[in-house]
């Protein structure tokens, strides 16, 4: 599967699809698939998620993969999945990421039934300093779940799939509804406004499946899910104390907090990292040399095994779906003749190459993004264009019904309300 173009690459010129040879798929998504690729000169690993223009320009998400590209651009983090290129040929536009080896959380909860306390302890200090880092930058991930924590080969936790996350804005609260909803805060799915302090909602529900193996809060349909996360009391599992001990207990119960200005990591002016330093549940971690990764994680993935679904290799090795091959671009093309979609990715997803290029943030001019509300993959999607920015932020909410198994005790399939593009989960071996 390898390229077979015989030409010279030419390592001089902007980075392109030409610089790296395809290895296997290891991850599918709405427009496109994860490919591990090898940079032909450094013969360094990275993840290469593709996106198909036609069918983005078909579902309406130009904008929101724009602005997943710009963001990007602005993160680089020790326990984040950050992105090393970006460009396009005339069918695609390409993100070449981290590529990380170890496999998804729910991957491993779904083999696992549920993980100790302290190899979860280890992975949450590791996710709180990526979240403390977003959240400094005006960035709210607004996705995150086992699905979209991944591992790398030594077993460290990293945050991927930055497809609806947006820059919060310091002058009115976000009301669109966007995320996993079993996951989402309760001043999210009761429309009240919203910012940064969801993720540390969406962390507390992380931690008590991680331990647990189901959620707290549950329903068959959206609007049971939106009355469990507003009204239902937190309980623990009678065995809770088997699994967890009362520091732990407490952090959870601290993250789920209803009220925002009492949950943990929510007081404003970084003092909520304060708040979550002293916790005793996470006492003695050296939270300034966390980004060397010298502590020795306590769970490492058997890189013996695939640690992702099998079926994304299989369906490329029957060509279910056209592959992937290198492609020349059309030389000198006139953006002036162009439909307006393909212009605007022509114009806005510009090429990034970590090597060259400065990193830049983008805060405050995020362009506009889509927000859809899906109930299930055969259900229609209903989109809503959602005035994002940070100067004015959205107040739009995306209008819908979703209907959504979530048993507690039972993990169900994740439904997302995003801006079109479903997460394609960063992992694999090449």
């Amino acid at each position: 599967m390898g390229c077979c173009f015989s030409e010279p690459v030419d390592f001089e010129s902007e980075v392109n699809l030409f610089h790296f040879d395809l290895h296997r798929a290891v991850g599918k998504g709405a427009f496109g698939k994860v490919r591990v690729v090898e940079h032909k000169r450094t013969k360094k690993l990275y993840a290469l998620k593709y996106i198909d223009k036609s069918r983005c320009i078909r579902q309406k998400a130009m904008a929101s993969i724009i602005q997943e590209r710009r963001l990007l651009e602005e993160i680089d983090h020790p326990f984040i999945v950050n992105l090393r290129y970006a460009f396009q040929d005339d069918a695609n536009c390409f993100f070449v990421l981290d590529l990380m080896l170890g496999g998804d959380l729910r991957f491993h909860l779904d083999r696992k039934g549920d993980l100790s306390e302290d190899i979860v302890r280890f992975w949450v200090v590791e996710l709180v300093s990526a979240l403390v880092y977003l959240h400094r930058r005006r960035i709210i991930h607004r996705d995150l779940k086992p699905d979209n924590i991944v591992l790398d080969a030594q077993g460290h936790a990293h945050i991927t799939d930055f497809n609806i996350a947006i820059h919060y804005s310091e002058r009115r609260l976000h009301t669109s509804v966007a995320g996993s909803m079993a996951y989402m805060a309760p001043e999210v799915v009761g429309r009240k406004g919203y910012t940064w302090c969801v993720d540390w909602w969406s962390l507390g529900i992380t931690i008590y499946e991680l331990l647990f193996n189901h959620r707290p809060f549950s329903g068959r349909t959206s609007e049971k899910m939106t009355r469990s996360i507003l009204n239902d009391p937190l309980k623990f599992p009678d065995d809770a104390s088997k699994k967890c001990g009362t520091y732990g207990i407490d952090f959870i119960q601290g993250l789920l907090k209803r009220t925002v200005n009492q949950r943990l990591g929510c007081k404003s002016g970084g003092l909520g990292f304060e708040d979550i330093k002293s916790h005793p549940w996470v006492s003695g971690v050296e939270w300034d040399n966390l980004g060397s990764k010298a502590a020795e994680p306590l769970f490492v993935p058997d890189m013996n095994k695939a640690n992702f679904d099998i079926a994304h290799e299989l369906d490329e090795f029957l060509m279910v779906e056209k592959p992937l091959t290198h492609s020349k671009r059309k030389v000198n093309p006139d953006v002036d003749k162009m439909k307006p979609e393909l212009r605007q990715f022509e114009e806005q997803f510009t090429v990034y190459d970590f090597m060259s290029s400065k990193r830049k943030s983008y805060y405050p001019h995020n362009q506009p993004i889509t927000t859809v509300a899906r109930s299930s993959e055969a259900d229609q999607t209903t989109v809503m264009q959602s005035q994002t920015n940070t100067i004015q932020p959205t107040a739009t909410i995306a209008e819908c019904t979703m209907a959504e198994r979530s048993l507690a005790g039972s993990p169900a399939p994740e439904t997302t309300w995003q801006q079109n593009m479903p997460p394609i989960r960063l992992v694999g071996t090449p």
